[in-house]
């Protein structure tokens, strides 16, 4: 067992971990457990940072369905679907992010559309979104408190 304890010195505080050497103990079952789910956090975690990122609504475009302030979890894929919510760079400025809805999908692309047209630019304006721009789908809403879930 690996026993971790602060150690002050000064305004700095440094850590130090000792093995517990009780006899028993070192190579437990338990302990392999916990080396097992650290690698499998340590992997999990690098399979999101690569397939998931995070994404805030600003604007009026998709009103109601996304509100400004809402934040959102973002797959990366270029699968898409009618009905289903796009992340993509905008084919005008691609730093810039577009979240709208795939109106029609083909090997060409995506025609995206905001829910409030009237507030929207999308592509009525600029047409169709070709993949290679297509950042991913919104698939979940973690922020505000109230309005997290599913989409």
């Amino acid at each position: 067992m690996l026993n971790v304890r602060a150690v002050g010195h000064g305004q700095a505080t440094r850590y130090s971990a000792r093995s517990d050497k009780r006899a028993g103990t070192a190579g437990t079952p338990s302990n392999a457990l916990a080396l097992a789910a650290l690698a499998l956090t340590a992997l999990a975690a690098g399979w999101a940072s690569r397939q998931l990122e995070r994404t805030e609504v600003s604007g009026d475009s998709m009103r109601p369905a996304l509100q400004p302030g809402d934040r959102l979890v973002v797959r990366r894929t270029k699968s898409l679907e009618v009905g289903d919510i796009v992340a993509a760079a905008d084919p005008r400025r691609p730093a810039r992010t577009l979240l709208k809805r795939a109106a029609a999908v083909d090997d060409s692309g995506v025609f995206l559309v905001g829910d409030n047209q009237a507030r929207s630019t999308d592509s009525r304006h600029f047409g169709l979104v070709p993949l290679s721009l297509v950042r991913g789908k919104a698939v979940y809403r973690y922020a505000p408190p109230g309005r997290t879930g599913w989409i």
